[in-house]
């Protein structure tokens, strides 16, 4: 693996001396930073010149020499490494360089790279495996000819290395492996992620590397699960095991060439605002220093603005500025993302203060051994939810023993319509009898069947305008909500509007949608609660009337 850095910017000479030239030529660093071996494509607003400006051109067939994303990387490069990324950092192209540098100078090597789709994979072959190849310097060229060459993989001659581009791969072994937008892969194309999640990626020796890299794509999926850990590993300083992934995050504003002038840019206050925000949350949970000028705010603002028309969620996503960021707002097929986008943009998600009223709790019990609930409390119209729990494989008595352990003084706990369906087993009890039998001191209401779906969803997107979710004790079921998505059709290439519970985020954006269901059907009311804390009384559904409510002994609440 490249881990130290020693070579300059400046291109090098390709040594006359032959004897000089072998000594280079078995130097792995040499070869990847001397600008002598590889050449790459790159997109004309991807240049720029000695002068520092950017020059615009179709296309520019450059010497290659790693950039400062790519130096980054290659100084951290682990056995697994997972890559977070902002767009256009030119990372799968290392990794292409590296694995061709592999296959010619290291005997009978298996590297390859997965892309998201058939016109992909003809893309990284053709314009970086081959163009690569193809334009070595003659004289290294002939050192190394072709055995096999059949438009997704090429065999060498001289060692059998062979470097392959597919969608997946599965069986022999394979001594590099690229992933490039696995979290793509995972949102769009389940099926195929779990292929290359059981098949490809055991095809890597321990000793071997693989490199997952990816924009983010929504909540959920193996790519977000992946992320997920290796941030955990990373934050706890983890001594990593040759399989446990390394996390490397790489942000917009870490790239030198993302700005503009700023005096063509108008940046609003808030914006101003964010950056601002964005300078603390990168020195505390980051731990790097970042001091964003007049004009990387500026390109920022116009990037947002002009090329993705002002959708922040998907700036969020394609050029995140922290790793949190990337995921906090699902994407296209998510069923809540404006509403969660909007929801963020007025202060909703933050940290939300337990006040000294009554608790009500929210449930959807799933086919699946999975339950959600979630803990709101009401006060002057708006919806506070203070909590979040989420269980799979237990049984009532577990949530019932929740509950109680919970500070909370609880008024109602509304239950789904199929609650009250009795269920033959052990008990032959609906799931309303079973919970009555557990807290019966607390009070149930089941909530009335809606005949639509669709219908439970539009009312909770019209009552999330009155949410406030609490950052951190309801972290998990925020990310259901965001994560609660449509299934993708792959024959017709589009989502539909049926949810996909494969991603496990149905209880936990079932269990809010019985808050907007309740509250629509008018049987939530008006909670009041008197000062001696002695009573709590609601609005009766049936009516105007009021039914009291007695607080149990502390000790069946408290301990």
């Amino acid at each position: 693996m490249v881990n130290k850095l020693i070579y300059n910017k400046s291109l090098m000479p390709l040594p006359s001396n032959v004897e000089q030239l072998e000594q280079c030529l078995a130097d792995p660093m040499w070869r990847i930073f001397s600008g002598c071996l590889y050449k790459i494509k790159i997109k004309g607003d991807d240049f720029v010149n000695e002068l520092g400006q950017m020059e615009e051109a179709p296309t520019y067939e450059l010497p290659f020499k790693p950039n400062d994303a790519q130096e980054r990387f290659l100084k951290r490069i682990w056995y697994r490494n997972i890559i977070l990324k902002a767009r256009q950092l030119g990372l799968t192209t290392l990794v292409c360089i590296l694995w061709i540098d592999h296959a010619l100078f290291n005997k009978n090597q298996h590297c390859g790279i997965i892309a998201q789709n058939l016109e992909t994979v003809g893309d990284i072959f053709n314009d970086k495996i081959k163009f690569a190849y193809d334009n070595l310097p003659p004289e290294i060229r002939e050192r190394f000819p072709l055995k096999t060459n059949n438009g997704t993989e090429i065999e060498f001659a001289h060692n059998g290395s062979k470097i392959s581009v597919g969608t997946s791969f599965r069986g022999g072994t394979m001594h590099r492996l690229h992933i490039s937008e696995y979290g793509k892969i995972c949102a769009q194309s389940p099926g195929k992620a779990k292929e290359i999640r059981t098949g490809s990626l055991p095809a890597v020796p321990t000793n071997g590397i693989a490199v997952i890299e990816s924009t983010a794509e929504g909540r959920g999926g193996d790519f977000f699960d992946k992320v997920q850990i290796s941030q955990k590993n990373h934050a706890s300083r983890k001594k990593l095991a040759p399989k446990d992934y390394r996390m490397h995050f790489y942000a917009w504003w870490q790239e030198p060439k993302y700005r503009v002038d700023s005096t063509s840019v108008v940046i609003t206050h808030k914006d101003h605002q964010y950056f601002d925000r964005l300078e603390i949350i990168a020195r505390e949970k980051m731990g790097v220093e970042c001091r964003l000028d007049p004009d990387q705010r500026a390109w920022y603002v116009s990037t947002r603005d002009s090329d993705l028309s002002g959708d922040q969620a998907l700036m969020w996503q394609e050029y995140p500025s922290f790793p949190d960021e990337a995921f906090q707002v699902s994407t296209e097929g998510n069923y809540y993302a404006n509403d969660m986008l909007m929801l963020r943009k007025r202060g909703g998600i933050g940290d939300i203060e337990v006040l000294d009223v009554p608790t009500s709790t929210f449930w959807d019990i799933g086919n699946h051994d999975g339950c959600a609930i979630w803990h709101h409390q009401s006060m002057n119209g708006q919806d506070r939810f203070i909590d979040y729990d989420e269980a799979h494989g237990e049984d009532l008595r577990y949530y019932a023993k929740l509950i109680a352990d919970k500070p909370y003084l609880y008024h109602t706990h509304y239950l789904p319509h199929d609650a009250a369906h009795q269920r033959l087993g052990d008990y032959n009890k609906s799931v309303l009898e079973q919970l009555q039998d557990l807290l019966p001191n607390h009070r149930f209401e089941v909530i009335p069947r809606i005949t639509l779906l669709t219908t439970g969803i539009l009312q909770t997107r019209t009552n999330l305008k009155t949410a406030w979710f609490d950052e951190g004790r309801c972290k998990l079921g925020i990310e259901r909500i965001e994560g609660y998505k449509k299934k993708f059709n792959q024959a017709d290439n589009r989502f539909i509007d049926q949810p996909d519970k494969s991603n496990g985020c149905s209880e936990g954006a079932d269990a809010l949608r019985q808050w907007a269901q309740a509250k629509d059907a008018g049987i939530l009311g008006d909670v009041v609660y008197t000062n001696s804390r002695q009573s709590v009384s609601d609005a009766d559904h049936h009516g105007n009337n009021h039914s009291s409510y007695q607080e149990a002994p502390a000790p069946d609440w408290r301990m």
